[in-house]
């Protein structure tokens, strides 16, 4: 499933590296983090949850505003 993550909080390279390995601690296959847009793209091969998700990049420092798939 692939979803996109709209994250608060983010404001440089390092808060990228933060985000994406969150993601993929919880089984992200493909990740990616766009800093400017404020939103993360991700795929997982699992039932991971939005809560999953949010409680993830939470943990990282940030604010999740939505999760959605496309």
């Amino acid at each position: 499933m692939k979803k996109k993550i709209y994250i608060d909080g983010m404001s440089c390279s390092h808060c990228v590296s933060h985000v994406k390995e969150a993601l993929l601690d919880i089984g992200a296959t493909k990740v990616k983090v766009d800093l400017e847009e404020k939103f993360a793209m991700a795929e997982f091969e699992d039932e991971t949850t939005d809560n999953d998700i949010s409680e993830a990049i939470e943990e990282a420092g940030y604010e999740v505003t939505e999760v959605e798939e496309y």
